[in-house]
């Protein structure tokens, strides 16, 4: 017979089997994006946040309430990607919240977890948007109070708060005129009526088998990516795990200081503590630290470390320059003192154009002011540190020579999760350090880290694109303070004016223009300018769109899939149609689009 009440174990069931439908769905809940660019990763994004915490449910032996709560919080914050996943760790952190210091879940508790989960996500948004994964989660609390006093079925409940959940899905096209326009449905409320679907047949009996998947998720190609292994886990660094048998009071004021001591030389951080022992799990560039500290508070036992970082080999490439001209990064760099050869030589982080494909590895030292500080643990600490996600191997040439410490590749082929970024910010030794998103779908991820390190202040400049990350780190300046740099280059960006070209995976149709599967996109910053059948003439149309009377610079980073030529014959035909503004041509290297482009 059914229980009317849920326990610990019947939770792991029913959150693991949650994981495993939406897994299983996720290659079509990406294809409910809007946009029909062939990186459409809310499904991805949404399985890889609870997956990280999956795979730690799964290794748990002797299931308990607490610890299992704890589990699922702190796995989904740490694999939140996206604004999906972010949203959706916050529904599974606000929900563990009300649960995990229950013995059993019956109706009422249910729905008080329900309501708080709602809360939790609605207080990490800075403007919630109705018709998206928010709107089908309040939709589904609303009907969980009003059940409340009308069932004591279980059973009966969360089928109700499912065709509840499904009820305000199909009407979210109503809320979003762009999902009405695409026919399709919130991609994000769709995942989690999928979790609830995969928990409730776990419920009623019908579980699927979880175990840690041993093929690679599809994810970031660019040589300086992370890899997605084993579990869903990007490995990085060492990562390192063992066990506390405690010899001493290791009270909540111990717990956490312990957690901030972990934050400060790595993350990935799982501190899980009981009576007697505590269960750590972290990644760091020095295990030795993490266990010195951990020794302070009982004997170690089951340690494991294991070392998960690829060793990467930057190609050779240079940002091509103008007829006898410098580029603009150039002439910043030499104007910061940046410059570190004689003139007229290639500078550092610049290669020539025929150079792209020569495999000759490439010597792209930090500039002058950022060059003092090797990386690792042991350096001296600086004032100012850069971290910026990047989507192509000359857009990470283009960075590091403007002085950035730390690169995530990814973007829009894999938006990078709050723990990489995480994990950026500890192996960088600085007292404040920025973070450049470089994709919308990435802010809210950045903005999470703010909460998690003590020891360092996190400056999130909220740039969209690329584009808008080059500018932000030209404006900025050493002699200015961190707080002075997050305003000027936080007001830079917004002079910024970006289109992408790409070519579409299927027909939609999006502000009434119609768009067949194959055509070549130029997508602006808020809409698609052009549409055609040829990479050239779509992108000049959207260029023309673009540039108004106080535009002066046009900036391209050609993509992996463009050949030289062909973005020389196109930068000739730019120069010529816009004659008024200056006009910049580098090699991007980045995956899926033709040319990504700046007007200023």
């Amino acid at each position: 017979m059914i229980s009317n009440t849920i326990d610990a174990k019947m939770l792991s069931k029913m959150f693991l089997t949650g994981a495993k439908s939406l897994e299983a769905k996720k290659a079509w809940i990406n294809e409910l994006n809007v946009f029909p660019v062939p990186d459409g990763d809310t499904g991805t994004n949404m399985t890889l946040t609870i997956m990280t915490a999956a795979n730690d449910v799964a290794s748990m032996g002797r299931v308990e309430m607490q610890p299992l709560c704890k589990l699922i919080a702190s796995g989904s914050l740490r694999g939140a990607r996206g604004n999906s996943g972010v949203i959706l760790s916050q529904l599974l952190r606000g929900f563990t919240k009300v649960v995990s210091d229950k013995d059993v879940i019956d109706i009422p508790i249910l729905a008080s977890a329900c309501n708080k989960a709602v809360e939790t996500a609605y207080k990490a948004v800075m403007k919630p948007k109705e018709g998206t994964i928010l709107t089908v989660a309040r939709g589904i609390a609303e009907k969980a109070t009003e059940l409340c006093n009308t069932t004591d079925d279980m059973n009966i409940f969360i089928a109700e708060l499912i065709k509840q959940g499904e009820a305000v899905l199909a009407k979210t096209p109503d809320m979003l005129p762009v999902l009405k326009q695409a026919g399709v449905v919130d991609s994000g409320g769709q995942g989690l009526v999928e979790i609830l679907k995969g928990a409730y047949h776990a419920y009623l009996g019908n579980e699927m088998v979880f175990s840690i998947s041993d093929e690679p998720m599809p994810g970031i190609t660019s040589e300086k990516g992370y890899e997605v292994q084993a579990g869903f886990e990007i490995k990085y660094g060492y990562c390192t795990e063992f066990i506390i048998m405690l010899d001493k009071v290791f009270n909540a004021k111990n717990e956490q200081d312990f957690k901030n001591y972990l934050e400060s030389i790595g993350d990935s951080i799982v501190c899980v503590a009981d009576e007697d022992y505590v269960k750590v799990h972290v990644h760091t560039n020095d295990p030795g630290l993490a266990i010195q500290k951990a020794l302070t508070y009982g004997a170690l036992t089951r340690m494991k470390i294991d070392n998960m970082r690829e060793e990467h080999q930057e190609k050779l490439f240079k940002m091509s320059k103008g007829a006898g001209g410098q580029t603009k990064y150039e002439e910043i760099k030499e104007d910061a003192g940046h410059a570190g050869t004689d003139a007229g030589e290639p500078q550092e982080g610049t290669f020539k154009p025929e150079d792209k494909n020569s495999g000759t590895e490439a010597d792209v030292s930090q500039p002058a002011a950022v060059r003092a500080e090797a990386s690792g643990s042991d350096s001296e600490r600086k004032d100012i540190g850069f971290i910026v996600i990047s989507m192509g191997d000359g857009l990470d040439g283009i960075f590091k020579g403007l002085g950035v410490d730390k690169i995530i590749s990814g973007g829009q082929t894999m938006n990078p999760s709050t723990e990489d970024m995480f994990r950026a910010v500890n192996e960088i030794n600085a007292d404040n350090i920025f973070i450049l998103p470089n994709n919308k779908n990435i802010i809210m991820a950045a903005n999470q880290v703010k909460y998690m390190v003590e020891d360092k202040k996190i400056y999130v400049i909220p740039t969209k694109t690329v584009p808008q990350g080059i500018t932000a780190l030209i404006n900025f300046t050493f002699d200015m303070s961190a707080e002075e740099n997050n305003e000027v280059m936080s007001k830079s960006i917004l002079d910024v004016k970006t289109g992408q070209v790409t070519y579409a995976v299927r027909d939609t149709v999006i502000n009434d223009i119609s768009i067949k599967q194959g055509n070549i996109m130029g997508i602006g910053d808020k809409d698609i300018l052009a549409v055609g059948e040829s990479v050239e003439e779509t992108a000049l149309k959207m260029i023309e769109k673009m540039v108004d009377d106080e535009s002066e610079l046009i900036s391209i980073y050609y993509g992996r899939d463009t050949e030289e030529q062909d973005a020389g014959d196109f930068l000739k035909k730019v120069e010529e149609k816009f004659p008024s503004c200056e006009t910049e041509m580098h090699y991007g290297g980045q995956p899926i689009y033709y040319y990504v482009l700046s007007v200023e």
